[in-house]
């Protein structure tokens, strides 16, 4: 991959994640090169559809499908208004083998946003998830190349959903006000009582709490079943991706010392709490050299008791990974 497109890609997680980017920089250089250029891949397509002032839907459609084709190698990029990014990006599926299937179901997840902005189950929200998230989980997983890909997958699978679900939970605010999208599955809200107008309005009450409380549940369990699967990756990979879910599940800790209000205020880790984790958790992961154990030492995500009843991502009882 050329130089300065690696380097354009990495400019733009710098600006536009801090907390991924922090975590891709524990990655080694054939990783984090890569990840660089998926990171801007993925905003490329992302910034399409999330601007508050954006172009009509026919022509975010446009600018999708010619991204679409770009990245499937079927446009130059230089036909495109992000010629470097997407030219990495080629060169990229094409060394690492990412799948066509891979590229269009994310595509496709970027163009759901344009025309659907509430999700009455959480399945309907796990098949848009599918592609904007579980499709980047997948692509992370065939750059890193485990050993035991087939046993990986399924866990980065849960993993890439509880890192949007954490982003979902803490963005109420501003999907609503901003984008006019509500990703807090509309049966949650209906079975607590807590309208839209609520969230809009960052009415905070007992309801609402309940409602954050069971999505976040939710998500630590999600949690739980993706850091089981870091063990199949490249020994080299582990740390990056470990930190990247401690870092992200710390959300859930903000939320909770707020008393669950994400309405009013868009929580967000301080520079020096994202190093003190990176630091903490080098600590613990050099003395044990276990995920897992180090992620319920260190952050906002508890393993499970011995009197607790385990809950799957649906709430039905015991995952099937667990078996």
């Amino acid at each position: 991959m050329h130089s300065d497109n690696i380097q354009t890609s990495k400019s733009i997680q710098q600006e536009t994640g801090r907390t991924f980017h922090l975590a891709t920089r524990l990655l080694p250089e054939r990783i984090r090169h890569p990840t660089y250029v998926m990171y801007a891949f993925f905003r490329v397509a992302d910034e399409v559809v999330d601007q508050t002032d954006g172009p009509p839907p026919t022509v975010q459609h446009e600018q999708l499908e010619v991204i679409r084709e770009a990245a499937l190698g079927n446009v130059d990029p230089a036909e495109t208004d992000h010629e470097a990014v997407m030219a990495a990006f080629q060169d990229l599926a094409e060394r690492h083998d990412i799948s066509e299937e891979t590229i269009n179901v994310f595509i496709d997840a970027m163009e759901m946003d344009i025309a659907q902005a509430r999700y009455e189950t959480f399945e309907d929200l796990r098949e848009y998830m599918g592609g904007s998230a579980v499709a980047v989980g997948h692509m992370m997983t065939e750059v890193m190349d485990p050993p035991q890909k087939a046993e990986a997958l399924p866990h980065a699978t849960a993993l890439a959903e509880a890192f949007q679900l954490s982003n979902f939970l803490r963005d109420v605010r501003e999907d609503i006000h901003d984008y006019g999208r509500v990703y807090l599955p509309q049966e949650t809200l209906d079975r607590h009582g807590v309208t839209e107008e609520q969230l809009a309005d960052a009415e905070v009450d007992d309801a609402f709490r309940a409602v954050m409380q069971e999505e976040l549940a939710r998500t630590d369990e999600l949690y739980r079943e993706g850091v089981a699967g870091i063990r199949y990756l490249p020994e080299d990979c582990q740390f990056g991706v470990l930190l990247a879910a401690v870092l992200y599940a710390d959300h859930h800790r903000l939320i909770r010392d707020r008393g669950y209000d994400v309405l009013t205020e868009t929580p967000d880790l301080t520079r020096r709490r994202r190093l003190w984790l990176l630091a903490r958790t080098w600590w613990h992961w050099r003395r044990n050299g276990d995920p897992e154990a180090t992620f319920y030492t260190v952050s906002a995500v508890s393993e499970r008791g011995p009197g607790e009843t385990p809950t799957d991502a649906h709430g039905h009882g015991q995952p099937a990974w667990r078996g």
